[in-house]
């Protein structure tokens, strides 16, 4: 799958750039040509003579060398290589992706590259977590990057969480991944649905349930890869598509998005429901603001109306059907109640029992159960590996 291919690595100035030249040998072995961009704090972390000895190539640092005269052969790079792994990404130069800042080789050949590009990021937990690192890493996704999402162990700085960066086996594995997967669901119709209904009670408040929408939309952006259709119906989130395979349908309350899905699944192969639609909504939601008073204020719920359910009522054969549960206790019994009930083909059962697999966290952990109760638990993995999980699944359907 790598073999002949023309791979261009660009690393940045941190502590995991001693791992990269693992990362070259790997590569190497798998009969690809490699070249080396750096920066000139990354050579702080590993030397020049070992990335040449190792690519066979030379190590592209400064654009100004005092040795050498002026040339853009840097940007010709960009033109040669099939692909460019940026590993380890530093925040810094993740920050410079996301901002379209091109000072230093590293930073400019980025800037030039059109094709497929990864980025293996590697820093503190702490800057990994920091809003603006996340948004930058959300930027630059959007933006064409495949995100090889870091680790969580042991840090260089002493600290314990997420930052490390992926392993150099991991990485080539996953690459191979990307380029052997065939498009298995091309000319297939595909509906997600993501993230929170929101329910109104008044002019500016409202009820929900807890939901990022990254799982919806990385189970989204793994079908688009594989050739689907797919038809991305939201609740409110601040993530957003690229891929022209994805139709994008904002939706805000949980009538909303039932109309919107029982309107395309006729016409759909499958549908994946992963939104947190909310199970009830306040019967007279007022047209105005309710003011504040000492008084207790008491709200009538309503049942909102199964999507699920509507669906797994008037799906055909020909269809499949994929439903999530979060449960808390007796996890199984339930997810089959709800296999069963709901007519599913397959369910994915989260607990909020399991570390890692909550809200507003970048891992899950699930459990794959089919209509033949055949049951399939997964390790804890980034959303974008369940994803792969989820979407290998329907293809075996």
């Amino acid at each position: 799958m790598l073999t002949g291919k023309k791979i261009l690595i660009g690393i940045s100035g941190g502590i995991a750039a001693y791992k990269t030249p693992l990362l070259i040998r790997e590569l190497i072995k798998k009969n690809c040509q490699v070249k080396v961009v750096t920066t000139k704090n990354a050579l702080e972390f590993v030397t020049i003579t070992t990335l040449q000895t190792l690519s066979q190539n030379k190590v592209y640092v400064d654009m100004f060398s005092k040795e050498e005269e002026y040339t853009t052969e840097h940007i010709s790079l960009t033109d040669w290589a099939d692909c460019f792994i940026v590993a380890p990404a530093t925040a810094n130069i993740i920050s410079k992706m996301a901002n379209g800042l091109a000072d230093c080789t590293l930073s400019t050949s980025l800037l030039a590259f059109n094709k497929d590009l990864f980025v293996a990021p590697a820093m503190n937990s702490k800057m990994y977590n920091n809003p603006v690192t996340q948004e930058n890493i959300r930027k630059i996704e959007l933006l064409g990057a495949n995100i090889i999402s870091p680790t969580t162990g042991n840090l260089a700085c002493g600290y314990d969480g997420e930052g490390r960066m992926e392993e150099p086996s991991e990485i080539v594995r996953k690459i191979e991944n990307f380029y052997s997967k065939n498009l298995e669901l091309k000319n297939k119709t595909i509906i997600v649905t993501a993230a929170s209904t929101q329910e109104k009670i008044d002019a500016v408040r409202y009820i929900g349930n807890n939901s990022s929408g990254k799982m919806g939309f990385c189970i989204a952006h793994e079908l688009a890869v594989r050739g689907a259709n797919v038809i991305l119906i939201s609740g409110k989130t601040h993530l957003c598509v690229n891929n022209p395979n994805i139709q994008l349908i904002k939706v805000r309350s949980a009538a909303e998005m039932l109309e919107e899905t029982t309107k395309y699944f006729p016409q759909s192969d499958a549908a994946i429901l992963s939104a947190a639609v909310a199970d009830f909504r306040p019967l007279n939601p007022s047209k105005n603001k309710i003011k504040k008073t000492s008084q207790d204020l008491t709200i009538t719920l309503t049942p909102t109306i199964d999507i699920l359910a509507t669906l797994g009522k008037t799906k055909t054969k020909n269809q499949i059907l994929v439903g999530f549960a979060l449960e808390t206790d007796n996890e199984i019994d339930n997810a089959i109640n709800k296999l069963k009930k709901k007519n599913l083909d397959f369910i994915v059962l989260n607990s909020l029992n399991d570390q890692g697999a909550g809200f507003d966290v970048s891992t899950n952990k699930i459990t794959i159960i089919d209509k033949d109760l055949k049951v399939e638990e997964f390790q804890l993995k980034t959303k974008e590996e369940v994803s792969i999980d989820i979407v290998n699944k329907l293809i075996s359907l």
